[in-house]
This record gives C-alpha cells, sequence and structure tokens, in this order.
C-alpha cells in the first residue's frame, strides 16, 4: 500500500482521480509540509498553465516540489494540465513550467478545422513506446482526452506515448521518476485504472 499524495491546484475535479484509487492511503496536496507525508505524488488538472504554477509558486509548493521529486525521487504522474506543467514552457500565457522535462507547451493549429474540433475531446489510441512501466498491460490502447494545447518534448528518449489528432503529438512522457499524461486515465475505464495502479505499484 502506497500512501498518494494528490496535488490540488484547485483547477480540475480531483474527486474522479481519488475513485480511481483503491487500497492506498490518499492525502490532498495545498501546502509543502503534507508533500513529507506520502510515497507517490499525483498532479493532475485543466485548464490554465499560467495559473496552474500561480497556484503552486502561491502556495510555496515549487521548492518542496523539487526537493521531493528532483532530489528525494519520489515518483510524480502528472496528468493534463499536471504533465504540461512539467515541461519550460507555454503558448498559454508567459509563466515558466517546472522545467523537469525539456520541452515546451503548444496550441494546437489546425488546417481541417471541419473534421478535427479544438478542443480535442475523445477516446484516441496512444502508440506507447520506449517500454515504460507505466503502460505494461495497455500498450496502444485508447485513452480519453479534453485538451487544446500538446506536449513539444525536446528528447525522444522522454517520449512514452503518442497520438494522432490530423497530425501525430507527444501525450506521454517518462523522464526517470517522472511521468506524464496528456489523457486522463481515471476517465479511461478500466485500461486507465491499470496504468494508474502500474504507476502507484513503481
Amino acid at each position: 500500500m502506497s500512501r498518494v499524495g494528490i496535488i490540488n491546484c484547485q483547477l480540475g475535479n480531483i474527486g474522479s482521480i481519488v475513485k480511481r484509487i483503491k487500497g492506498h492511503t490518499i492525502t490532498i496536496i495545498d501546502e509543502p509540509q503534507k508533500l513529507k507525508q506520502v510515497d507517490k505524488l499525483i498532479l493532475p488538472g485543466v485548464g490554465h498553465f499560467g495559473k496552474g504554477i500561480e497556484f503552486l509558486k502561491n502556495n510555496n509548493l515549487l521548492e518542496a516540489l523539487n526537493e521531493e521529486v528532483l532530489i528525494n525521487k519520489k515518483p510524480i504522474l502528472g496528468i493534463c494540465l499536471g504533465m504540461q506543467l512539467l515541461m519550460n514552457s507555454s503558448e498559454e500565457g508567459d509563466a515558466q513550467g517546472l522545467g523537469w522535462i525539456d520541452g515546451s507547451v503548444k496550441r494546437f493549429h489546425i488546417q481541417n478545422s471541419q473534421q478535427y474540433k479544438i478542443p480535442h475531446t475523445g477516446w484516441n489510441t496512444v502508440n506507447s513506446q520506449n517500454n515504460s512501466p507505466l503502460f505494461r498491460g495497455v500498450e496502444n490502447e485508447r485513452f480519453y482526452f479534453v485538451h487544446s494545447y500538446y506536449v513539444d518534448c525536446t528528447l525522444p528518449e522522454h517520449i512514452i506515448g503518442t497520438s494522432t489528432y490530423e497530425d501525430t503529438f507527444t501525450c506521454a512522457v517518462q523522464k526517470g521518476n517522472i511521468f506524464g499524461t496528456q489523457f486522463h486515465p481515471e476517465k479511461s475505464h478500466n485500461q486507465g485504472l491499470t496504468l494508474i495502479n502500474n504507476f502507484l505499484q513503481l
């Protein structure tokens, strides 16, 4: 059994994630001292990149997260906006990201707007790669997406999943103990539950 900390950036409903975690102790993280109480971290979010970083700064979580993730090597899973916050920067606002994975966040520029709507909403196949333990048993499955921005990851070795929405884009990343998914595993039925359990078993 793991002690799981869910970072509450007040951007999106974390209740759906809590419901998908069974047999583990859950702590909602809204202040830095709580980070010491958990073994693994989940950083969810839906919404604005700048507001997500602002929340972490205003609640003194940035320095504490750097210590727990980069120094103490606690596994962390960023979901949707949470994955985007792992990057250096975003076209959505002018805030700097956490910078844990080298890359930037860009807005979709769709050519065929009749067929491909923004935000990208719905089920898409995720092509797993680089043999990440996150996708054990759910390689090349379909997951649920809701987003208008995507991650442009600099180094191919950090890309563990891609999907296609007019063009192919990065939808899952890993750098050591740092993981991210653009899709929502908590809304992706059994394959999403398997992915979450894979993370919790690290």
